[in-house]
């Protein structure tokens, strides 16, 4: 049975979640998560998640990315 989570009410994105909602492009979200010091991913095997807090927290106190 799939949930129907409105996107703006999950924790944890997908990159192309992250990208549709915050109008970064797909690419950029992956060489930012590909950092050493990125706080602000979470992999779970393989797959990318962006733990919506931290990365909005990243944002505001960024100038560009």
């Amino acid at each position: 049975m799939k949930y129907n989570i409105k996107i703006t009410d999950k924790p944890l994105l997908n990159i192309e979640e992250t990208a549709a909602l915050y109008g970064i492009g797909e690419h950029k979200l992956r060489e930012l998560t590909n950092l050493d010091d990125c706080t602000f991913v979470l992999y779970v095997g393989r797959k990318r998640l962006i733990k919506r807090k931290q990365f909005e927290d990243y944002i505001a106190k960024s100038f560009s990315i």
